[in-house]
């Protein structure tokens, strides 16, 4: 089966509320966006789910998924799937955060939904992230939410301090994701990404590779896009057109 849908969201632990405390009414806009993008995509018709974000390495992981914010302050367990095996205990920040946007639906809770959780190497080659996408198939319709930030260098009190490069990144990468460019984010470079601390570029890739394998044109809309800590933040939606 195809492809039918995508969502592209950032992972900042501050999008939890109770991360944030205090801080959270500044991240609402950025919470509404999600929270409606992850909506469109269960939305979609899909029946299996494949949450992808980057790590240290290319894997994919056995449900069910656990994992804390207890390293950000918060004794809090997110978990997706059941069953009664040892599963995953230990999400990676982009998958951690997209399991607490799921579980924030109602649907996620339906029986008739499939998860699926992998992770893509940070320093993969656009190839290789292009090829893992192609590669990314399954029996019934089923759909990607990409989890991965922007650049972390827009301002000087960003994580990667300013670098007069990451505008102009962020908004090509804004432009890619609106008009559901696979082509464009694929042409992203590895090495400026790297340098920009862009965590979303290898996901994004995946995604690229899923949509172009899959056929068809598509469509996209980009719901966010910001850098209120320095760090861009972009929310988008993926359709078949």
């Amino acid at each position: 089966m195809p492809l039918v849908a995508a969502a592209v969201c950032p992972h900042p632990p501050l999008l939890v509320p109770e991360v944030a405390g205090a801080a959270a009414p500044e991240l609402d806009d950025l919470r509404v966006a999600c929270d409606a993008a992850v909506a469109r995509l269960l939305d979609s018709g899909a029946r299996d789910v494949l949450v992808i974000g980057a790590a240290d390495r290319t894997a994919d992981l056995d449900p069910p998924f656990r994992g804390s914010f207890a390293p950000w302050g918060l004794p809090w367990e997110v978990r997706l799937g059941d069953g009664d095996r040892a599963g995953s205990d230990r999400l990676p920040l982009g998958l951690l955060v997209g399991a607490w946007l799921l579980n924030r639906q109602p649907v996620a809770a339906s029986a008739g939904t499939g998860w699926r959780m992998s992770t893509v190497a940070a320093d993969a080659p656009a190839g290789t992230c292009a090829d893992l996408g192609a590669r990314l198939v399954s029996d019934r319709p089923w759909a990607l939410l990409v989890m991965g930030d922007g650049s972390a260098c827009r301002g000087e009190k960003s994580p990667g301090y300013a670098d007069p490069r990451a505008e102009a990144y962020d908004e090509t990468v804004g432009r890619s994701l609106a008009d559901a460019d696979a082509e464009a984010l694929l042409g992203l470079d590895p090495a400026l990404s790297s340098q920009l601390k862009a965590a979303g570029r290898a996901p994004w890739q995946v995604l690229a590779g899923a949509a172009r394998a899959s056929g068809g044109d598509w469509r996209g809309e980009l719901r966010h896009h910001s850098a209120p800590y320095g760090v861009a933040y972009l929310v988008a939606n993926w359709e078949r057109a």
